[in-house]
């Protein structure tokens, strides 16, 4: 076991993911927790324009431009006694994978709806994950200063759409231009009348009393109303959460059960992220420590590549701002330099084979053809596309038929997100050529002759991934049912960990 001062570190850690639907809030939501932390001094708001300072967590360019999270950005400060870890990750669907990869590297989540548009598609899928993980998880119903939903049917909504029990914890006062404040339910003012003395006693009648073993379950989901925007509301959910959330929690691994109090270090990449800096083109992986004490220019096993490395520049982050650190404990995620070293779901331990289990990885549903725009930069484009490609969000794919580069997605946005950030970040030019593809399944084979077959008589569809690996493109539902049928000895495998 670790010393008791290295423990007493991880006691006080709070990990968590703020999850929600695109537009929700969550990144403002975001802003005014660091504000009370004091990790930052002037709230930016999420659209950007001329006049306002942008959003602390959304530091990557597009995201500035068209004021939406397309990257989980991982921000730390320290709050009553409390060291907080907040991954904010992306709402639009296009990146849910990121989310969904973020989710395995937290204790616990907030959930962020909008008053008026109540529990929306992105919310439920994403809380499907947190069910499946046992992960506790509060409920913050923001934008109480606007027209929206009442209440109680928003918690009704709440507790039927996301399939978890609630209870409020906090409670406006009014709502839409009548809300004036939120105040804790445990700490309700003496003297009430009207409508709030009303919803009081209905609150008292209908909803069970905290039941802080129920939420550690994941079964029960404690409520907060409030304002992101006016900073209202905010402060009684970050009380709340330091107090009730859990710390860093034991983890599953392949072989064992990992306890964070181990004195052995063990971690985890969840997340690389390509062009940190762009005047150095560096690549960041970003490790959830799971176990122990992380300590700079200390030798470390990378199980896959099984060889020892060390890290003479580790780092930790205030959104885009980033500091050396000396030292790590379990619940804390550092970004370490990658020079093409790691992929995600490497582990790091100090000399044990462990591999943790449970990161997604997601099978394209899209997929374009890249071309270079610019024939005098086709260094750049090959370096940014294998930068860009290592983070996870898209896949590459090479054709056997004709040698040209595919790229496959999840969703249109990440098209987008590809082509100018390789031309912001690494000063090159594609364009990208329409692509017909029902999907994208891995083959293996026990007989060596069968695959060899199939490869020969479906050449037209065969491609391999950045690992070299063979992959069978098919075209439609059809041709990729017959190849099953007619194949009996070869696997189809939909995603590229099997």
């Amino acid at each position: 076991m670790l010393p008791s001062a290295d423990q007493n570190e991880i006691l006080r850690r709070r990990t968590f993911a703020i999850i929600s639907h695109p537009d929700a809030g969550k990144t403002t939501l975001t802003e005014k927790l660091l504000l009370y932390g004091g990790a930052i001094h002037v709230a930016g708001a999420v659209k950007s324009n001329k006049i306002r300072k942008t959003a602390t967590s959304d530091w990557m360019e597009i995201e500035k431009q068209r004021g939406i999270s397309v990257a989980t950005s991982v921000m730390g400060f320290d709050y009553s006694g409390y060291h907080i870890n907040i991954l904010d990750t992306p709402g639009h669907q296009d990146f849910a994978e990121d989310t969904f990869r973020t989710l395995t590297a937290v204790d616990s989540a907030i959930v962020v709806i909008d008053s008026a548009k109540g529990v929306e598609t992105q919310t439920r899928r994403l809380m499907e994950v947190c069910r499946m993980r046992k992960t506790p998880v509060m409920v913050f119903i923001n934008k109480m200063d606007r027209e929206g939903k009442d209440p109680f049917d928003l918690m009704d909504e709440v507790e039927r759409e996301l399939q978890i029990k609630v209870t409020p914890m906090s409670w406006a006062n009014g709502q839409g231009l009548k809300f004036e404040s939120v105040f804790a339910l445990n700490q309700r003012p003496k003297d009430v009348s009207g409508k709030l003395a009303e919803d009081l006693e209905m609150v008292d009648g209908v909803y069970p009393e905290f039941d802080k073993e129920a939420y550690l379950r994941g079964e029960l989901a404690p409520v907060f109303f409030g304002s992101a925007y006016k900073t209202i509301g905010v402060q009684e959910l970050l009380d709340f959460l330091v107090a009730n959330a859990p710390s860093p929690l034991a983890v599953g691994a392949e072989e064992r059960v990992v306890e964070p109090m181990e004195d052995k270090f063990t971690a985890f990449c969840f997340k690389i992220h390509a062009n940190m800096d762009p005047n150095h083109r560096s690549c960041i992986a970003f490790f959830k420590i799971c176990s122990g004490k992380f300590l700079r220019n200390t030798y470390y096993y990378h199980v896959r590549k099984d060889q020892q490395m060390r890290f003479a520049a580790p780092t930790c982050f205030m959104a885009q701002k980033k500091e050396t650190v000396d030292e790590a404990f379990a619940g804390d995620v550092v970004g370490l330099p990658d020079t093409g070293n790691f992929k995600i779901g490497d582990t790091l331990t100090s000399g044990e084979k462990l591999h943790f289990k449970g990161l997604p990885s997601f099978s394209p549903e899209m997929f374009k053809y890249i071309d270079n725009a610019d024939p005098m930069k086709q260094k750049q484009l090959d370096k940014g596309v294998n930068q860009l490609m290592d983070e996870g969000v898209a896949q590459l794919f090479v054709s056997q038929l004709n040698g040209r580069k595919i790229i496959g997605t999840v969703g249109q946005l990440q098209f987008e997100v590809i082509q100018y950030r390789l031309e912001h970040e690494y000063q090159a030019k594609c364009k990208w050529q329409p692509l017909q593809m029902y999907k994208a399944c891995w083959i293996e084979s026990d007989d060596d002759a069968e695959l060899d077959m199939f490869k020969k008589r479906k050449a037209q569809y065969m491609a391999t991934d950045k690992e070299g690996r063979d992959v069978f493109m098919a075209d439609s539902a059809y041709v990729l049912n017959m190849a099953q049928q007619d194949y009996k000895h070869i696997q189809f495998h939909f995603t590229s960990e099997f």
